[in-house]
């Protein structure tokens, strides 16, 4: 098993900055996928970033956000700046075995095995 707990999330103004972090423990993989989902009560989950084989961005973030990891510390980040109110949302951090190589399936959230607790960003005008 893989624990994720995420942390960062907060209330910020449209503009503003804000680093997501997510910290794993438990079982660990040669090789992995790391993701980022996104949620506003009565939509599914949106994905929002993928790093594993290739990089890719949901359209509405890229130039925005920017998913990195240090792997010495198990953790995965999300930056995120010039932060807009559709960005707000609970925030999911995800990790799956083995790298990925398309982008169609980086950004499907079936092919996660692992989700973090999620955490809230809230973005007001």
């Amino acid at each position: 098993q893989v624990q994720l707990v995420e942390s960062g999330g907060g209330l910020v103004q449209a503009g503003d900055s804000l680093r997501l972090s997510c910290v794993a423990s438990g079982r660990t993989f040669s090789t992995y996928t790391n993701g980022w989902f996104r949620q506003t009560p009565g939509n599914e989950r949106e994905f929002v970033a993928g790093s594993g084989g290739i990089l890719y961005y949901a359209e509405s973030v890229k130039g925005r956000f920017t998913i990195s990891r240090d792997n010495a510390k198990n953790t995965v980040y999300l930056q995120m700046n010039s932060l807009k109110p559709e960005d707000t949302g609970v925030y999911y951090c995800v990790v799956r075995r083995g790298l990925t190589y398309t982008s169609s399936f980086i950004r499907s959230a079936s092919v996660y095995e692992y989700w973090g607790q999620g955490i809230q960003v809230t973005v007001s005008s």
